[in-house]
Formats: C-alpha cells, structure tokens, sequence
C-alpha cells in the first residue's frame, strides 16, 4: 500500500487529495472527488499522509496503521462499505469498528474517526482500486518464487 504516500487529508476539508508535487508556497493537490482540480495547499496546513496515519489500539503504545484498516474492510466487505453513514448511530459505527478492528482504543477512537475511514475505503476503492491490488499481486509473485 505505498500508494498510500500519494494520498492525504486536509485538516479542515472534506474528502481526500492526490499529492501531485512541493511547490515553493506548499504542497501541489489534486482532489478526488471527480472535479480534479488542483491547488497549491499553504505549508502552514495540516496535511496528514494517509500512510502515516494508525489508528489507537488497547495495547499501550500500540496502533494498526490505516492500510492494514483497510485491507481487514477489504476482506471483510469487498469493493464497496455498503453502510448507511447518515442513518447511523454512533453505536452502529462501533458495531462497524468492532468486526474490523477489535482491540481500538474505544476512549481515543471516535465515531467521527470511524465515519472518514468508511468514506476514505470507499472513494479509495472507487478512484484508486490499484492500491488493493498491488498487495495481492505482490504477496502471489513471492509466494511463486518459493
């Protein structure tokens, strides 16, 4: 899932950003969300790479980093979350959570945290199914080579 260095969230901005490249004045994106459009984000935001991000397990010091998240959501319901994220109630986002990652931190993970990771899987595996991918064919090539 090093496609995941690609990708970041805009604290303070909906959705998900492409990394196309540093500027001068920041960060040039591009956003997901089907308009494309770019835009150079001031260094002074908080941009959060995807591949860095981890989510709080029980364990101290402990946490899964987001893509093994998202492998676990991908084994478990495929291409597409099928939940009702509006219609939901914070206990049905930690029913959701539970099923995928069973020992977060349910006093630092919250359901706010649980809604994005839904929303991230799912635009995630609709513009970059790619990512999913890439770590299946990778683990069959080396299990061939044995």
């Amino acid at each position: 899932m090093e496609a995941l260095q690609e990708v970041a969230h805009i604290s303070g901005r909906p959705g998900l950003f492409k990394i196309i490249k540093p500027g001068r004045a920041g960060v040039i994106v591009e956003s997901m969300d089907g308009t494309n459009k770019r835009e150079i984000v001031n260094v002074n935001a908080k941009v959060s790479v995807l591949k860095d991000i981890s989510i709080y397990s029980e364990e101290y010091n402990k946490s899964t980093p987001l893509s093994e998240i998202f492998l676990t959501i991908k084994e478990k319901h495929g291409e597409k979350v099928d939940f009702d994220i509006k219609g939901a109630s914070n206990s049905d986002f930690f029913d959701f959570f539970t099923d995928i990652m069973p020992d977060y931190d349910k006093d630092r993970v919250y359901s706010s945290d649980i809604k994005k990771i839904i929303q991230w899987y799912n635009l995630l595996a609709a513009k970059m199914p790619e990512i999913f991918e890439a770590k299946t064919s990778g683990n069959e090539t080396k299990e061939e080579e044995e």
